[in-house]
C-alpha cells in the first residue's frame, strides 16, 4: 500500500501558481498523503511574472524533477495544463509512482485536434516577438475558455491572482513544429509509471482528443470528466474529479500489493 502514502507533487499551468491546487490538494491530505504545490519559476506571487520572460520549459522542468529526488520515495505527479506536459517531461526524467495528467498540453509531436487549439498557438504571433517577451494573461480568454465554469465573483477573483507567463514556453509548448530542438519531446519508454490523464468534456483549450492523444501515448487511460472545462483544479465538480484521482491512485496501489 506504499503508493497510497506516496506523497503527492501538483504541477500547475500557465499564468497561475500553486494556490491553482488550494481547494483540489485538501482532499489528498485527507486521505494521508503529503501534498507538495509549487511555484514553478516566476510564478510566486511576490515575483507578479517579473521573472518568466526567457524561460524556458526545461527551467520548469528542472526544479520539478529535484523535488521529485528529494523525496523518500517516489511520488505521485499530477500536473494540470501547462502544468501537465512539465510532468511528462519530469516523469521522463525521475522515478516516480503515478502520473496523473488534468487537461495537459500535448508534448511535441503530438497534433492539436481543435480549432480553438490552433487559435491560441497562432494568436501569439500578435504580440510580435513573442518568445522572448512575458505576455500577459487575456482577459477575454480567461472568461470564455480557462475560468468560464467559474461564478462571476470567483472568476474575478481567480483572474486576479494570475500572472505573466514566459513566451519562450509557451512558444516550445503550443508551436512545438517550430522548435527546432523538440524541447517539449518526452520519451514514452522513459516514463516507467501508470499514467491517467482526466479531460474536461467541454474543454476547448486542450479537448478531449488531444488529451486522450496525450496520454494513450505514454501506455495510460483516459477518464472524461462530465460537462468540465478546462480548470479542473478549481472549477465546479473540482471534488468529483479529485475523488476520480484518487481512486485511480487506490486502485494502483492494489494492484501494486496483489
Amino acid at each position: 500500500m506504499a503508493a497510497l502514502k506516496a506523497p503527492v507533487i501538483m504541477v500547475h499551468g500557465a499564468f497561475c501558481g500553486g494556490w491553482a491546487f488550494d481547494q483540489f490538494r485538501a482532499p489528498f491530505e485527507a486521505a494521508g498523503h503529503r501534498v507538495i504545490a509549487p511555484d514553478l519559476p516566476g510564478h510566486a506571487a511576490h515575483e507578479k511574472g517579473r521573472g518568466v520572460a526567457g524561460l524556458s520549459m526545461t527551467d520548469y522542468v528542472r526544479p520539478i524533477v529535484a523535488l521529485i529526488q528529494e523525496q523518500k520515495q517516489p511520488p505521485i505527479l499530477i500536473g494540470h495544463s501547462l502544468g501537465g506536459l512539465v510532468a511528462q517531461m519530469a516523469a521522463a526524467r525521475a522515478p516516480i509512482t503515478g502520473l496523473i495528467l488534468l487537461a495537459p498540453s500535448a508534448p511535441w509531436g503530438v497534433a492539436l485536434s481543435s480549432p480553438e487549439e490552433a487559435l491560441s498557438a497562432f494568436s501569439l504571433y500578435a504580440l510580435g516577438p513573442f518568445w522572448s517577451l512575458a505576455v500577459d494573461p487575456d482577459r477575454a480568454a480567461a472568461r470564455l475558455y480557462l475560468l468560464n465554469r467559474l461564478p462571476q465573483q470567483a472568476l474575478r477573483e481567480t483572474y486576479a491572482r494570475l500572472v505573466p507567463e514566459s513566451g519562450r514556453a509557451l512558444f516550445e509548448t503550443l508551436n512545438w513544429w517550430f522548435d527546432p530542438f523538440a524541447t517539449t519531446l518526452v520519451s514514452a519508454a522513459r516514463v516507467r509509471a501508470p499514467v491517467l490523464g482526466v479531460a474536461g468534456e467541454s474543454d476547448v483549450i486542450h479537448p478531449p482528443a488531444t488529451v486522450r492523444a496525450t496520454t494513450e501515448r505514454l501506455g495510460g487511460q483516459v477518464v472524461v470528466a462530465p460537462g468540465a472545462s478546462h480548470w479542473l483544479p478549481a472549477e465546479p465538480g473540482w471534488e468529483a474529479t479529485a475523488q476520480l484521482c484518487l481512486d485511480w491512485i487506490k486502485g494502483m496501489a492494489l494492484e501494486a500489493a496483489a
